[in-house]
């Protein structure tokens, strides 16, 4: 098997599996791992900054009930995202990070790259011009670490209208509709969710690289780079990066 033939793997929301989902810890330690590639997720505050957040509010990972759009940035800071529930009080206090200060460090990492995912949730409530044209702002200098994503393409058209930065659209099913969208977009990526995809059918061509998530098994993304995907995404970085073929393609290779 050849290097082409190897994905590069996506640590899901940092190491998710060790640590509280987009938390500084997770992030730490999937670049600690090797990851040459992180995702996460952002919501916009009512401020109009972007925090690292999946949900709509912090009921889950940070056992708070308030929406993110009704807090500012010094507010979300206050909330420890330490996952209760999933790990306890062992990550606490878990600070919630905020985006620009994502940005600055992913800048001092070496080859890092990350796929930013911006929620429909944000979109909605504040209006995807209004998110779209904040975030541009936030990014801006940032382009070359960055992938802008989202399941709302027509937010992505925006950015592919206006700018430079590489975008990547998740879809929401496998099948000719979102196939004739996905050529009208004409993403840097196409991202789905591997168990939407026939076994039977070749993926889709175009100048777009595929993304799959959320595999956990070492051999599933093999198997799947073989059919011509790229980038694997995982929720269990720290321990698919140790495989053989797959450390291949780690940025750090003393681990």
């Amino acid at each position: 098997m050849t290097t082409e033939n190897i994905p590069w793997l996506v640590a899901h929301r940092g190491d998710m599996r060790e640590y509280p989902e987009n938390s500084w810890p997770a992030l730490q330690a999937a670049v600690e791992a090797g990851a040459c590639w992180l995702e996460f997720d952002i919501q916009m505050c009512a401020d109009g900054t972007f925090v690292l957040l999946h949900d709509a509010d912090f009921r889950r990972t940070g056992e708070d009930t308030r929406s993110v759009f009704n807090l500012d940035a010094a507010d979300c800071r206050d909330i420890s995202v330490h996952q209760a529930d999933k790990f306890g009080d062992r990550f606490k206090p878990a600070v919630t990070p905020l985006l620009d200060e994502v940005l600055t460090w992913l800048s001092e990492q070496t080859n890092v790259r990350a796929m930013v995912e911006i929620k429909t949730e944000s979109l909605d409530h504040f209006g995807r011009e209004n998110v779209i044209s904040t975030l541009l702002e936030t990014l801006h200098g940032h382009y070359d670490r960055c992938v802008l994503i989202s399941f709302d393409d027509t937010a992505l058209h925006l950015v592919s209208h206006t700018d430079p930065l590489q975008i990547g659209w998740v879809l929401h099913r496998y099948n000719d509709a979102q196939r004739k969208r996905a050529e009208q977009l004409n993403p840097d990526y196409l991202i789905c969710n591997q168990k939407k995809i026939p076994s039977d059918e070749p993926l889709w061509s175009g100048t777009w690289q595929w993304m799959l998530y959320d595999i956990l098994d070492p051999q599933q993304a093999l198997g799947w780079a073989q059919r011509g995907i790229r980038l694997i995404e995982t929720g269990d970085i720290t321990r698919l990066i140790k495989h053989p073929l797959l450390a291949r393609n780690a940025c750090r290779h003393d681990v």
